[in-house]
């Protein structure tokens, strides 16, 4: 009996499914490898082409001979010359404050008055005393006159031998003791004067007046408050009425580095920007190198004039200072070079600029000793006559192959 063959089908072996995904991971990674290659190949072609194209200007030196140039930057506060903080010479309570801030003064305006009432108490009293020694004054001189007509009398009678030699000496010791009680009175009269002086001049210190013309910047007591010349315990005594600043006294004090003190020069020109306004130059100069530094800062404390004071000038504002030396000056100058401020980024807080050398971006550190409208000065990390990027791109890294075109 013969047996049935199967069909062609039947015997066909299916090879396809058990290998699908092991083909798929092999396409990935092909794709993968075809995609680094393009990039790779991108810049190649890229860094053959030229490099990111930026745009760069020269850096310029400054600081020529004949011109001012900078030899010392440094910051420091505007401060007052003559500033006080009013207050009387004794305690007392505040009963009337005359002045508001802003308020200009002049020297002895009144600002306030502390409560007087039992110092004119006493004032009036002292005063009675002494017109109480003038009068007894006036009737002993009244008395010494009748005692000395009377001694008169009795020496005349006793020449005579009328009267015996005990009523003589009785005239004459009334008209000594009438004499002394007189002096004795005339200088109780001084002494109630000097009494009297005394309590006005302790009224005039329950007014409190200006020490010198200037302009209010605070007010420290209201009326009803107690005011002490000392300071006292528990915070509920003012120690003043209020703080005058003389604006023409104002100037800046600036801490300089011992280090770099041998390049500051009475007189020497300064060059002053407040942090308030900072495109304003005011020109100054060196009024006072002060003969002693601070040995815990190593600092020299130095004070700057205005050349010309301006009411935007206020005490205790922060400003940056640009110590000037002329061509010739003794002082070692500093050579500096500008370049555009949009040239300068600040990376990791330090101030940084990009240089094209060889084709390439270098990433350098600089230091901006000062910034002037649109250019910035340097005194390190750029030399006159490079390249540097203006405005660089913001993927623009150390090493990038850049194509500058000047500005």
């Amino acid at each position: 009996m013969s047996v049935s063959k199967p069909p062609l089908d039947e015997l066909r072996i299916e090879r396809g499914a058990g290998r699908e995904p092991e083909s798929k991971t092999w396409m990935a990674v092909a794709a993968a490898a075809i995609v680094v290659v393009l990039v790779l190949v991108a810049i190649v072609w890229h860094s053959r082409s030229g490099g990111i194209v930026v745009h760069t200007v020269v850096a310029r030196e400054i600081g020529s001979s004949g011109r001012e140039r900078t030899v010392l930057n440094a910051s420091g506060y505007v401060t007052a010359r003559r500033a006080a903080t009013v207050s009387s010479k004794v305690t007392g309570k505040v009963v009337e404050v005359l002045i508001e801030e802003g308020m200009k003064v002049k020297e002895g305006q009144i600002l306030a008055r502390l409560d007087d009432t039992n110092i004119k108490t006493a004032l009036d009293v002292t005063q009675a005393q002494l017109e109480s020694a003038k009068t007894a004054v006036d009737e002993t001189r009244a008395q010494l006159k009748l005692a000395e007509q009377e001694f008169q009398r009795a020496t005349n009678l006793a020449k005579q031998n009328i009267a015996s030699q005990s009523d003589l000496d009785k005239a004459e010791s009334d008209a000594k003791s009438l004499r002394a009680r007189l002096a004795r009175q005339g200088r109780d009269i001084t002494v109630a004067e000097r009494q009297v002086d005394l309590w006005r001049q302790q009224m005039d210190d329950m007014v409190i007046r200006a020490p010198f013309p200037g302009i209010v910047t605070t007010k420290d007591a209201q009326p009803g408050e107690m005011i002490s010349p000392v300071s006292a315990g528990g915070g509920f005594t003012r120690t003043g009425i209020g703080t005058i600043v003389d604006m023409d006294s104002l100037e800046i004090e600036i801490d300089v580095n011992e280090s770099y003190i041998n390049r500051v020069q009475p007189g020497q020109p300064v060059e002053a920007t407040l942090d308030a306004y900072p495109d304003w130059k005011i020109p100054c100069k060196v009024i006072a190198i002060i003969p002693t530094a601070d040995r815990q800062k190593s600092t020299v404390k130095v004070r700057v004039g205005f050349d010309r004071l301006d009411p935007r000038i206020l005490p205790e504002m922060a400003v940056k200072v640009a110590f000037r030396e002329t061509g010739g000056g003794t002082a070692t100058a500093i050579h500096a070079v500008t370049i555009p401020k949009s040239a300068v980024q600040s990376r990791d807080g330090r101030d940084v600029v990009f240089v094209v050398q060889n084709g390439r971006a270098e990433r350098r550190a600089v230091t901006v000793t000062d910034t002037q409208n649109d250019d910035a000065m340097l005194s390190a990390g750029v030399s006159a006559g490079e390249s540097v990027i203006v405005d660089p791109p913001a993927g623009l890294a150390d090493g990038t192959a850049v194509k500058a075109r000047k500005l």
